[in-house]
């Protein structure tokens, strides 16, 4: 079990992968984000996506499945996240794509409110199988510091 004061600021890691179906992005689509091209071959022929994409908001559930599996294989004494910041959709993310994630630790401080507690600021980059960035974003993260949880 990782705890707030076993993670370096810098440390970068790899992981996961996620097989994106037609299936499953028309699922999420009808039910979350009902928008013609996520939805419709022809209606995605006429955007700049030429084909059907997957939702932003599937491709940040995605991101969080790999997180989920990763931290599963990785333990961390986490508590949650207090929110997102710098949320960025890069690239389309098409059925058949192979996805993949990076996190970078930027920034880790006590918080000054809740003994025990470490919160840290990241870099969470989720790419295709061709190494292109597909979503950006910064989570802040709550983390147990050892001895007080």
């Amino acid at each position: 079990m990782l705890f707030y004061e076993d993670l370096e600021i810098g440390t970068t890691i790899r992981f996961g992968r996620y097989e994106v179906t037609r299936e499953e992005v028309l699922e999420f689509a009808g039910k979350y984000d009902p928008q013609p091209f996520h939805l419709s071959d022809e209606a995605a022929a006429l955007t700049h996506f030429g084909k059907i994409a997957a939702s932003g908001w599937h491709t940040c559930s995605m991101t969080m499945a790999m997180l989920v599996e990763h931290h599963a294989i990785m333990p961390r004494a986490a508590l949650g996240a207090m929110g997102v910041d710098e949320l960025r959709w890069l690239r389309p993310v098409y059925p058949g794509d192979v996805l993949s994630c990076e996190m970078e630790l930027l920034e880790k401080r006590l918080s000054r409110s809740k003994p025990g507690i470490g919160i840290l600021n990241t870099r969470t980059t989720t790419f295709n199988q061709d190494g292109q960035p597909v979503i950006s974003m910064k989570p802040i993260t709550l983390i147990r510091t050892r001895g007080d949880g």
